[in-house]
């Protein structure tokens, strides 16, 4: 169970990545949305790499989770996958795109051990996907080739993030970009 202090400093800093970028906050932004110093932030997390690192391990938990209630879910693999597809959607409507989709975009710069849980992150989901993908395809006939279906819808879902962001609405945007294609590609035929 996390510390309620190391809960909301882990709380604001995802909300600034995920709006923000990873070289565009710092431990003072923190401080100031907690109300704490940055001592105390140090006492949680001794340097921003380590507060990253962490948050991509609780960002990477929190999709698991959720992959894991859909596909618990007596929904059919097409709905699904729209549910997935509503992972992505949702985070827009608080102007924030993938974590790991940000921090990707700031890879060169960050610390091996963030590389890791990044690449854990997209392995998990990947995994995930082809899963899906798999059900679908024998349960209804999609033609389609899971280990490249699975990287392709992420990169769909991401990229339409990036895309709807710039937006002025960037929820419609996001809806006309995906929903579309997977509907095409994964509706029962």
């Amino acid at each position: 169970m996390e510390n309620t202090t190391a809960k909301r400093i882990l709380d604001v800093a995802q909300d600034m990545v995920r709006n923000r970028g990873y070289s565009a906050f710092s431990y003072a932004d923190i401080s100031k949305q907690v109300g704490i110093r940055k001592a105390s932030i140090h006492y949680h997390f001794p340097s921003k790499d380590e507060l990253v690192k962490e948050l991509v391990k609780r960002y990477r938990k929190g999709m698991v989770e959720a992959c894991d209630r859909i596909a618990q879910s007596p929904m059919s693999p097409d709905q699904q996958i729209i549910q997935f597809a509503n992972l992505y959607r949702n985070g827009l409507e608080d102007g924030q795109i993938c974590l790991c989709a940000m921090l990707a975009a700031d890879f060169v710069v960050l610390p091996e051990a963030v590389h890791t849980e990044i690449q854990a992150f997209f392995r998990d989901t990947e995994v995930w996907l082809i899963q899906l993908l798999q059900r679908g395809c024998d349960a209804n006939g999609w033609d389609c080739q899971p280990d490249q279906e699975a990287k392709g819808l992420i990169a769909l879902l991401q990229g339409a993030q990036l895309l709807a962001r710039s937006s002025a609405n960037s929820t419609a945007t996001f809806e006309q970009v995906v929903y579309p294609l997977l509907t095409a590609k994964f509706s029962k035929p």
